[in-house]
């Protein structure tokens, strides 16, 4: 293949990477881990994909000697990485750990055969005095190894413990610092002062002893991880930065010779701004932290920042730089090329860097996305221009060619000015950000709109005073304070909202007007407007109306009839629009990718002490065919992670709070007074848990928020086994934990209406209706299995039974009803019967092969979703 061609094959694995991630951030919410898949499709894909080719063509240049096997080798790593990267993302996403083991290791032996080829191709090579640049490539693919095989560790520990967040950390340096960052430093070197058409007198700083400072920060870095000391972590960052600070120096040199005038420059420039502030920030976030947990997730904040600040905006500018001279065709399709990747390009800098600045800022989530959005628009308009460049070099590499003598040649004209450039920067995202505010006026403390409130269609034939009603309404208790406004007919009603609670309020009317969430110790004027009947009011933030959190807004001179009925109508009625429960099918079945909850209870672990953390997340999910809802959940899933260990054993659980509502956690395997560790959090705080096992039994753990019920219904609960002194060993040991559904809308929170009446519309074991029925549990003839249940509720307990199967041992809330027969030998049990909140397990074995089905014996339940079958096996 010859080099041209071959350019062209290979350099579209990194545009074909990069696409899929414009294509995901438009269907994220259909993806599960869009953010982590988004993250790494970028990082793991394109990016890495690029150093792969990059490191291995500059190689080729500096040391003046072609790798072995040329092309022939490099598409074999591409191939390797490619297949390995993908197995890992879809091993990740369908949270299959083998494929995710699998593809690690590729990516992970990949990066490591790299590094040998160049360290191969050192060999005999012609000495130069940029060569050394070479060692940068090889030590940053033995970072990328060591990242994966830390990445592959915090996938085993699926998201636990104080060790994840260590790990993650180490993680997050070794690729971020090493591989991407030790690439970058050792290539922008001399590619740099290349673009920028200046000189680079003798050695460069990185062609020195910087590598050996790089390395030995980041080595600091990887031992401050696995030995627990978050100092030497930090040290290792500022040694890091240090050395960084040397080439970022030597850089601006560079730029005070030679101004940036060209795509390329400007992207180059600001990604490594970006690149040193992100470095500052790991490190500071490390240090200032009161413990791994913060800093994890504060160190998490900055990777966007470090992906498309730094990552993206590199890979683009190098891109748009080498791709011209890589195709070549002569001065003239050099030219054409260049100017097709570099239209807009100080408009497309400004854009992506200016609305990086400002998500910065403490602004809306609304807002956010916004800017996210026209952030991810503007990088992906190089995906047209990369493909409009590769048409002109083919278009102008086909003209004759034509001389033209030395008095002819066109005087160079002045570059366009930047202003109007800049201005049309500034518009974009001066527009983008007026969308976010009219979308959502409360993030900057701007009212909804002025509406009228109930009665509106009266309004026209009332005699309207022209007259304005203020009145002060405090939020606090989960009360309206006043919670009755009296309001002359044809007033124009202003209420100034104050949320003085500790958790987010709003304020709607069945007018229709829905004020901002308001944050605690925030304020907000809400123009109603011109009062023509009475109307109700409420807080829609789920439970907070069954709280009480109710005001009414009464219209003096009104109808008394009409206004009695509309100030008390919609009390504690259901929510409005349709509901998830009118898509149920008790026969449907899901598809054939659908993966039920692993039932299996694994050992308790040797250790005493058991560190985990649990992060309240809000996840669309589905839980029957169909059928999906918003749950808040812990770490992802509900129910829970489940935690396990003996009498003795210590827990240290680490609650972060990254939902969007106020949340708590109370554990009934400990016993500790609840007045600090079970107080609710708001957003984006944490708290940390410890408690010590004192007895025995299956405990549940919930969010302990007001109204508890509602928090327990959308998902917010799991269990924790303290195993009883003596237990035996059996052959299968299973978790099914039994809760209720009241389903919302599709996609939709809790029904809080619905929960309160305690009638569900769907019963489930472990989070999903008839997953056990689709996906039997598997067991054979002859063997002992111990099945533990859990009733989490909210509302309705578990009579839990298996058809065809009787009960040796029975242990319920701490003690044996009976064991192996009881005191007769042969005495049975046929169903553990638990109230909510209780749990216990039971052991039976099956004396034949078959189908044995396993219900709630309320029959209704079972009828609702609470059922599964063992599979028994000869």
């Amino acid at each position: 293949m010859k080099d041209k061609l071959w350019h062209i094959v290979s350099g579209s694995l990194v545009p074909a990477w990069l696409a899929a991630a414009v294509i995901l951030t438009l269907l994220h919410r259909q993806v599960p881990s869009s953010g982590w898949l988004l993250v790494h499709l970028l990082l793991l894909g394109g990016v890495s994909t690029a150093i792969l080719i990059w490191s291995q063509h500059f190689a080729d240049t500096l040391l003046r000697r072609k790798a072995l096997g040329h092309h022939f080798s490099l598409g074999l790593r591409l191939s390797m990485h490619t297949v390995g990267a993908i197995a890992l993302m879809t091993g990740m996403v369908i949270g299959w750990y083998p494929l995710v083991l699998v593809g690690g290791i590729l990516v992970g032996l990949n990066a490591l055969a790299h590094a040998a080829v160049i360290v191969g191709q050192t060999h005999g090579a012609m000495p130069g005095r940029f060569a050394p640049l070479v060692r940068y490539y090889v030590v940053s693919a033995v970072m990328l190894a060591g990242g994966v095989t830390l990445g592959i560790l915090m996938a085993r520990l699926d998201g636990g413990g104080e060790a994840y967040e260590r790990l993650f950390i180490g993680h997050l340096a070794l690729n971020l610092l090493g591989w991407v960052g030790l690439t970058v430093i050792g290539t922008v070197a001399l590619l740099w002062p290349t673009v920028l058409h200046t000189r680079v007198e003798g050695a460069t700083v990185a062609a020195g002893r910087t590598l050996t400072v790089l390395v030995g920060g980041l080595g600091l870095q990887l031992v401050g991880c696995l030995a627990d000391l978050r100092l030497v972590v930090a040290f290792g960052v500022l040694v890091y930065l240090v050395a960084l600070g040397r080439v970022l120096g030597e850089g601006l040199g560079h730029l005070r010779k030679a101004p940036a005038v060209t795509f390329a420059a400007w992207s180059l420039g600001v990604a490594q701004i970006w690149f040193a502030l992100c470095t500052l920030g790991f490190g500071l976030q490390v240090a200032l932290a009161p413990s791994w947990t913060a800093a994890a997730a504060g160190v998490e904040t900055l990777v966007p920042y470090f992906a498309i600040g730094f990552a993206a905006q590199i890979l683009l500018g190098a891109l748009s730089y080498l791709v011209p001279v890589v195709l070549g065709g002569g001065p003239a399709a050099l030219k054409a090329t260049a100017a097709e990747l570099d239209r807009g390009g100080l408009f497309r800098v400004a854009v992506v860097n200016g609305a990086l600045a400002l998500s910065l800022l403490p602004v809306s989530s609304t807002l956010t996305v916004a800017l996210s959005m026209l952030i991810v628009v503007t990088l992906a308009s190089f995906l047209v221009l990369f493909t409009r460049a590769l048409r002109v070099n083919r278009r102008v590499r086909a003209l004759p060619l034509v001389r033209v003598a030395p008095g002819e040649r066109p005087v160079p004209g002045d570059r366009p000015r930047s202003t109007g450039r800049m201005l049309a920067a500034a518009s974009a995202l001066l527009l983008t950000v007026t969308v976010g505010i009219v979308i959502d006026p409360a993030s900057v403390g701007l009212s909804t709109v002025s509406t009228q409130a109930a009665g509106s269609s009266a309004v026209g034939a009332l005699a309207i005073t022209g007259q304005t009603t203020t009145v002060a309404v405090d939020m606090v208790g989960t009360r309206f304070v006043p919670d009755r406004i009296e309001v002359p007919v044809g007033d124009e009603l202003v209420i100034t909202l104050t949320n003085g609670d500790d958790m987010v309020h709003n304020l709607v009317l069945e007018s229709g007007l829905v004020s901002g969430s308001l944050d605690p110790g925030a304020a907000e004027t809400v123009h109603v407007g011109v009062i023509g009947a009475s109307v109700a009011g409420w807080c829609s933030i789920a439970g907070h109306r069954l709280l009480g959190m109710e005001i009414s807004i009464v219209a003096v001179g009104a109808d008394s009839a009409g206004a009695d009925s509309a100030a008390h109508s919609g009390h504690g009625s259901a929510t409005t629009g349709a509901s998830a429960a009118d898509d149920l099918d008790a026969l449907a079945e899901p598809d054939a990718a659908f993966r039920a909850r692993d039932a299996t209870l694994e050992p308790a672990p040797l250790a005493t002490t058991h560190r985990r953390t649990l992060v309240v997340r809000n996840v669309e999910t589905e839980v029957a065919p169909g059928v999906t809802q918003m749950l808040w959940t812990f770490n992802g899933t509900a129910p829970g992670p489940t935690l396990r260990g003996t009498v003795g054993d210590v827990f240290e659980i680490t609650l972060v709070n990254e939902g969007t509502l106020g949340h708590s956690i109370d554990f009934h395997a400990g016993d500790i007074a609840p007045d600090s560790v079970m107080r609710t959090i708001a957003p984006g705080e944490s708290l940390v848990y410890t408690f010590t096992a004192t007895r025995s039994g299956i405990w549940l753990y919930h969010c302990s928020t007001m109204p508890m019920s509602v928090h327990i219904a959308n998902g917010m609960f799991g269990s924790v086994i303290i195993d009883p002194p003596g237990l035996a060993a059996v052959d299968r040991e299973y978790l099914l934990v039994q809760s209720e559904l009241y389903l919302g809308a599709q996609g939709g929170e809790v029904d809080a209406a619905k929960v309160a009446t305690q009638f569900p519309d769907v019963v489930v074991f472990n989070g999903y209706a008839n997953q056990y029925a689709a996906r039997p549990l598997k067991a054979k003839a002859g063997e002992t299995v111990r099945v533990w249940v859990l009733a989490a509720g909210p509302n309705v307990g578990s009579a839990f039974h298996v058809v065809g199967g009787q009960f040796s041992t029975v242990y319920k809330e701490g003690d044996y009803l009976l064991k192996d027969g009881g005191r007769t030998g042969t005495g049975g049990s046929q169903v553990l019967d638990l109230a909510v909140a209780q749990g216990g397990f039971v052991e039976l074995s099956f004396t034949q092969p078959g189908h044995y089905p396993f219900v709630s014996h309320v029959m209704s339940d079972a009828e609702k979703g609470a059922r599964g079958i063992f599979e028994v096996l000869p």
